[in-house]
């Protein structure tokens, strides 16, 4: 049958493969949440240009 030796560099290339899907998918879920912050930070500051516009534009209309 199939050596012993065969067997185990077999198993070590699933178990390598599976460990690097693994740790591909923990990196994409990292730069998610980073972008995630990234996007909430660029809202918030939106929101402020656009509050500080208001302003502008009332004290203009005045």
């Amino acid at each position: 049958m199939i050596d012993d030796t065969v067997l185990r560099i077999m198993l070590a290339v699933i178990v390598g493969t599976l460990a690097a899907i693994v740790y591909s998918l923990r990196m994409l879920v990292l730069m998610d949440r980073r972008i995630e912050r990234i996007e909430n930070h660029t809202e918030k500051l939106a929101k402020k240009m656009l509050k500080e516009e208001y302003k502008i534009e009332k004290r203009m209309r005045a």
